[in-house]
């Protein structure tokens, strides 16, 4: 099995309801932090890590998401034409030429597993990611991504980006049994999703990163109906674990849960003191307003 990976399926069919109205008419993934939407932060970390063709499973109402990925013909003539080079730059940079971009449409939002499901066709017999825009990861240690790449060419296995959680909010997650292991690779031995905190096997939650050998897709075909009437990516890992290694990876980096409306706001106070032209003057701000 190649120990590259190629190929990044980004799963943007859901309806975003935690963030209505905002969401009514445009998608989750294209809400923006600071100056770029969510879906072009996990687009920007799996560049990093090497992937060439990023696959999105969409749904109705997310014709945005292909539009900002797309050549904007008209737009890049108008900032050329003003001489706005910078702005003209950024725009065109956006996706690196090397880079292509699939779209395959997910008829019915019937849940991460069956997302996934759908780019069986494109992705085809080679190892591959699974990136959730929802969870934005700073790009420490090159990105989550990319540490989780590294530890898959020396391993050879699915690997699941984890991190630990609260005990009261475990039943949030799918959760891994990585028999108290304190390494930053680990091989786990059982997962459940959102079990209730007296159930949970630890506090190592996974979020939404995962690489996955091609195996899981044959799991995936033959799972049924799991939590929330969905078809559950948990459930075909787990079937997968009986045939495979699979291990988790304490990745290095902030994770914000942006399909959280607390957590999106503190990824763009984050993410705005961080940026190179607004940081000393959003600092200012905030200090201004005298919080307690």
């Amino acid at each position: 099995m190649s120990a590259i990976i190629r190929k990044a399926v980004f799963p943007v069919a859901g309806l975003g309801t935690r963030f209505l109205p905002a969401t009514k008419a445009s998608p989750k993934e294209m809400l923006p932090v600071v100056d770029k939407p969510l879906i072009q932060y996990a687009v920007e970390e799996a560049v990093a890590a090497g992937v060439e063709v990023l696959i999105f499973v969409t749904g109705r109402n997310k014709t945005s998401i292909s539009n900002h990925f797309d050549k904007a013909y008209e737009l890049e003539s108008e900032l050329q034409a003003r001489g706005k080079n910078e702005l003209l730059k950024t725009v065109r940079e956006i996706i690196p030429p090397h880079v292509a971009c699939v779209y395959i449409r997910q008829a019915m939002p019937m849940g991460l597993g069956h997302a996934v499901l759908c780019a069986e066709p494109v992705v085809g017999n080679e190892p591959f990611a699974v990136m959730l825009a929802d969870d934005l990861i700073s790009m420490s240690q090159g990105g989550c991504l990319m540490q989780m790449t590294e530890a898959f060419a020396e391993y050879d296995c699915s690997i699941l980006g984890t991190e630990k959680v609260p005990a009261a909010e475990v039943n949030r997650y799918g959760i891994v049994d990585i028999k108290g292991s304190a390494d930053a690779l680990s091989v786990i031995h059982s997962i459940v999703e959102k079990p209730q905190p007296q159930d949970s096997p630890s506090d190592q939650a996974v979020v939404g990163r995962y690489i996955l050998t091609p195996g899981i897709f044959q799991q995936l075909a033959k799972t049924g109906r799991g939590a929330g009437g969905e078809i559950q990516l948990t459930d075909a890992i787990a079937s997968l674990m009986q045939l495979e290694k699979v291990m988790a990876c304490r990745f290095q980096g902030t994770r914000y849960d942006c399909g959280d409306k607390l957590g999106y706001l503190r990824a763009t106070v984050d993410l705005a003191l961080q940026h190179d032209s607004l940081a000393e003057s959003f600092r200012q701000h905030l200090r201004s307003l005298k919080l307690t």
